[in-house]
């Protein structure tokens, strides 16, 4: 079997309990997760720790507190309190290192779909989206990473300028696959709305990047997180895993390896209060 779940944000018991509910064997089964594994929730490290010795049953996308961890280790922005047990670890270079490797899309053709933390931005097809996956992978991964991601974490792109240097092409993609919720129906994206798609939203303008009447077609559903206001969310072309498991919410995995893809949630009372 082979399902996706939404951000786990280090809610590591929810999580065990869903693996539960589906019969999820890493001996048999795969899982996508959809980015955020850790962060402000209670068991970041616990997290890893799980996930790292069954690495070769996972395809994982990077999301922004993925990234923020990332940031933390190299000394680019502060730890918190839910961070700092995996710097106590002993193993928490093993575990970043692996980290530090996974991309920012996955998509596999014939199973028709396509993964990323908040989605596909729409001004790039799937062709072009890979591009920059293997652009933004090569350079996390180089020896100069530290210095790329801070020069990354300096300024969001709201669009893609084809006169721009490297730096603002990075920046507009790191942004759009991690960060990315609404746009402007001219594909420009906003990073300051972060609550559901309400008319009041919509009277400003802006729009899920997802409904863009500009954004370029792609064939494969889209699988995405970083959306817990939107909640779970599905048509023919999206699917929004991110049910608000860390604020109380649900956490949710979808089945991909059949026609009628099953949905199985659990709660997630031991969340913290959302904003």
């Amino acid at each position: 079997m082979i399902w996706a779940i939404g951000d786990l944000q280090g809610c590591y018991d929810s999580f065990r309990r869903l693996l539960e509910k589906i019969d999820f064997d890493p001996q048999r089964d795969t899982l996508w997760l959809a980015g955020d594994l850790v962060n402000r929730g209670p068991k970041s490290r616990e997290a890893l720790e799980y996930l790292y010795p069954i690495r070769e049953s996972l395809r994982i996308v990077l999301g922004n507190h993925d990234i923020a961890l990332l940031a933390a280790w190299w000394g680019i922005k502060r730890s918190n309190p839910t961070l700092d047990p995996i710097f106590e670890d002993e193993r928490h270079e093993l575990w970043l290192e692996w980290l530090r490797r996974q991309p920012f899309v996955q998509v596999d053709l014939n199973l028709g779909y396509v993964m990323a933390h908040a989605g596909i931005p729409p001004e790039f097809g799937l062709g072009s989206s890979l591009h920059y996956n293997r652009i933004l992978m090569r350079k996390l991964q180089s020896e100069r990473a530290p210095e790329w991601l801070a020069a990354m974490m300096g300024k969001n792109e709201d669009h893609f300028d084809p006169l721009g240097d490297d730096t603002q092409h990075e920046r507009y993609m790191l942004a759009g696959f991690t960060r990315m919720r609404y746009c402007y129906p001219d594909g420009r994206l906003d990073f300051d709305q972060k609550g559901p798609p309400t008319d009041k939203v919509r009277k400003k303008g802006l729009m899920p990047w997802f409904e863009c009447p500009v954004r370029k077609r792609v064939d494969e559903k889209i699988l995405f997180g970083h959306w817990s206001t939107l909640g779970y969310f599905e048509n023919d072309e999206v699917c929004c895993l991110d049910s608000g498991c860390l604020w109380k919410g649900k956490l949710t995995a979808r089945r991909l390896d059949m026609k009628e893809g099953e949905i199985v949630q659990v709660e997630c009372p031991g969340g913290i209060e959302p904003e």
